[in-house]
């Protein structure tokens, strides 16, 4: 019989132990990745709201494999749920806008095309989008439509065997230096979705400034002015909102361990701040309210990342239904909020500074909290199935 081995602070439900060594190392390689590449410069990129190095980043994380990490062929690495969900919480636990270049780039603009498109489109866009030589972007929201996407206003039309495509995105990640958008639009046979090269006439993609959330991040509205677009720029393999919707829940599943990477990063500055900040003559961690908080957010905390290690393994079984994915994102990015604002309690004022993670993890999960389905949508979607009665209308 084997010892138990000694408690771990920083695994205490020892979460590692249904790790395989090929997880770990996917882990590891990314968190190095964002310690050398990302944390010592992300405290300047939000303060300046802006990310200058997108582009070169975007190259460095196509070569570790992590742009479509859990998508098949075309370059893409063919990596497990577990291992991009890893890869998601590292990518977090550095900045929320970083994890967010990947999750549109792979979870959203790839993955529509590598499950809807056709081959030429799969074969003209993937393999660039793997390497992160190419930029893309999806198209989903809208100025005045949210979090009810049946009814946009952008609309394509035909014209011989072309396409005019009309309409306005908002909110959109990666827009501006994007070189594809996966653009969803009205049609005369239901909602379609679109390969659009920027590059087209008639698109634009001015870039959205003044946030307080997500500042390391580009984000974007898509302005399409009449762009003409040949027969075979519309992505063949879908009709309806089934096409967007199943991008989403792709994407929301990496945040269900993404957001577990900022609600990290906070707690662990909180832990180590504990320690050494002194008060009444010893470490603010040796008060017993001190100690309660510490206590009540490494609950959240692994409770979390436990959940989202069940739904990815779910997924690798082919088993992961929708509302699971609803499951975990309203759970993880609510207790994530609360671990950040309660890791800003325990550093005082110097919560607020740059200088600590703490702030810029709350701010961005203000944005997390929103985008890929807001609270009240993930909570209609669990009452649903739940009761069986559609509350959305």
């Amino acid at each position: 019989m084997s010892a138990t081995p000694p408690f771990d602070p920083a695994d205490p439900l020892g979460i590692d132990d249904l790790l395989s060594p090929e997880d770990l190392a996917v882990r590891d390689t990314v968190r190095t990745w964002a310690a050398d590449r990302v944390l010592p410069h992300v405290a300047e990129w939000y303060e300046s709201g802006e990310l200058p190095v997108i582009r070169e980043l975007a190259r460095e994380l196509g070569a570790l494999g992590a742009l479509g990490m859990s998508l098949e062929g075309y370059g893409c690495a063919g990596a497990s749920a577990v291992q991009y969900g890893l890869a998601c919480l590292e990518l977090e636990a550095a900045d929320s806008g970083i994890r967010s270049l990947v999750s549109v780039q792979g979870s959203l603009a790839m993955y529509a095309i590598r499950k809807y498109g056709s081959e030429e489109q799969k074969q003209r866009w993937l393999p660039g989008m793997a390497a992160g030589e190419l930029i893309g972007c999806f198209g989903l929201t809208e100025p005045d439509v949210g979090s009810d996407p049946a009814a946009m206003r952008t609309y394509a039309k035909r014209d011989g065997t072309d396409w005019i495509l009309t309409g306005r995105k908002m909110w959109i990640t990666n827009g501006s230096v994007a070189a594809v958008a996966v653009v969803w639009a009205q049609t005369d046979e239901g909602i379609r979705g679109f390969a659009v090269p920027t590059d087209a006439p008639g698109f634009s993609a001015p870039e959205i400034k003044h946030k307080w959330s997500l500042r390391a991040s580009v984000t974007s509205e898509l302005v399409m002015d009449e762009v003409r677009l040949p027969a075979d720029a519309v992505l063949p393999g879908v009709t309806g909102l089934k096409g967007p919707l199943s991008c989403l829940s792709h994407a929301r599943y990496g945040i269900v361990w993404g957001s577990m990477g900022a609600a990290r990063a906070s707690f662990e500055a909180a832990l180590d701040y504990a320690k050494t900040r002194e008060q009444f003559g010893k470490p603010i961690g040796g008060f017993q309210l001190t100690q309660a908080k510490l206590a009540d957010m490494a609950l959240e905390l692994h409770k979390g990342i436990l959940l989202a290690h069940h739904l990815g393994t779910r997924m690798d079984a082919g088993r992961l239904r929708p509302e699971q994915v609803s499951f975990g994102k309203l759970n993880n990015v609510r207790e994530a909020i609360e671990i950040c604002r309660t890791a800003r309690t325990i550093l005082g004022a110097n919560g607020i500074s740059l200088e600590y993670p703490v702030m810029r993890h709350a701010t961005n999960l203000e944005s997390v909290l929103t985008y890929e389905g807001t609270v009240e949508m993930h909570q209609l979607v669990l009452g649903k199935a739940l009761t069986g009665i559609d509350a959305f209308r």
